[in-house]
């Protein structure tokens, strides 16, 4: 018997067809310009595909619109653990009722809004230091977060039958900003997400995927351990996370909080490599070079004392579609070419090929 918990945010995505670009803060504003719900209706259609695909579920509501009521019209009998407490839902609402779920132990919370409904959902399952999975049903203006499922339809089907999760980052961006033309993004969570080939990749932030990915290779650091760190402006974010500006075009070599060699040299990051070393390279140019234009400093003797660590925004390798590599020595090029591992953000990475 599966167990999933349903919270839905009723006036997400409100501000959307009227051109508010998110709901947060003008949800009087959408409705004089003649917003109508749109959450409801795809809290449906989740619930819908849901039940076709699985009849041995408990499922647990809030009340009223919060998800109560859609999942009546969809044909469940939900347990309903409490309701909102005003007239008009809140965020605080939404995190009382992740804590009701949490308190009954649900396999997923299912819930429905944008992006700010995700942050709601998974920082509160932080605070709880709860393992919960969650999956969202975009109904939101701004889904920027790899949380969501592509549809309503693939997130009920999803929530039916899933078996595995992984780790996946909740991002938003200021709203206020977003209206006035600029995207101000910021990594605010991450959470466990049901696998599946229907659930979405985060858009690309400018930028705030690199700084997502900064923060994981920080993260991964490793005591004693050598980080030979490319130029480019995905490696200046990394250095700066690490706490050091770095040369923007050149190599700098850092181990234990120290950088050993700034603007480096071939001769100079061979002196500064320890018995554990890791390139960490981005992609350089618009033929996605990883090796062979503006870091010929990572030469093949350097190469071949490390680990490599590619690491790329989600635009740039949608720009690019493959990795090359043009080291001057045929040998290492076969070695380098293949499938591999790209980090696009804190925990995510995607498999690229090296042509």
């Amino acid at each position: 018997m599966r167990r999933i918990g349903l919270v839905v945010n009723p006036i997400a995505g409100m501000g959307g067809r009227v051109g508010l670009k998110g709901t947060d803060g003008v949800v009087d504003r959408a409705r004089e310009l003649g917003a109508t719900q749109r959450a409801p209706e795809r809290a449906r259609q989740a619930l819908e595909t849901l039940d076709t695909h699985t009849s041995d579920v408990t499922l647990f509501a809030w009340g009223n619109e919060m998800g109560e009521t859609e999942a009546t019209s969809a044909g469940f009998d939900p347990v309903v653990l409490g309701h909102p407490e005003g007239e008009r839902t809140t965020a605080a609402d939404t995190r009382e009722a992740v804590e009701a779920f949490v308190s009954e132990n649900v396999d997923l919370i299912l819930f429905v809004g944008g992006d700010g409904t995700a942050v709601d959902v998974a920082t509160t399952l932080e605070d709880l230091g709860a393992n919960t999975p969650l999956l969202g049903v975009p109904a939101g203006v701004k889904v920027f977060s790899s949380v969501f499922a592509v549809s309503p339809e693939a997130a009920g089907r999803l929530a039916a039958t899933f078996e595995a999760v992984e780790t996946r980052e909740v991002n938003d961006i200021d709203e206020a900003a977003y209206r006035d033309g600029t995207v101000k993004p910021s990594l605010k969570a991450v959470a466990r997400v049901p696998v599946d080939g229907e659930l979405q990749s985060s858009k690309q932030l400018t930028g705030g995927d690199v700084e997502g990915l900064a923060r994981g290779v920080a993260d991964d650091v490793k005591p004693g351990g050598t980080y030979v760190l490319g130029p480019g402006g995905t490696l200046q974010t990394i250095k700066e996370t690490l706490g050091f500006t770095g040369s923007p075009l050149g190599v700098d070599v850092y181990r234990d909080g120290e950088v050993l060699v700034r603007d480096g040299n071939e001769t100079e990051i061979l002196s500064a490599l320890g018995s554990e070393n890791v390139i960490v390279v981005s992609p350089i140019g618009g033929q996605g070079f990883v090796f062979g234009r503006g870091n010929q400093q990572l030469s093949p003797a350097v190469i071949r004392q490390c680990d490599v660590e590619i690491v790329a925004s989600r635009e740039k390798l949608k720009t690019t579609g493959v990795l090359r590599v043009d080291t001057g020595e045929q040998s290492l090029d076969e070695e380098l070419r293949g499938w591999v591992k790209v980090r696009i953000g804190r925990y995510e990475r995607r498999m690229i090929r090296i042509v």
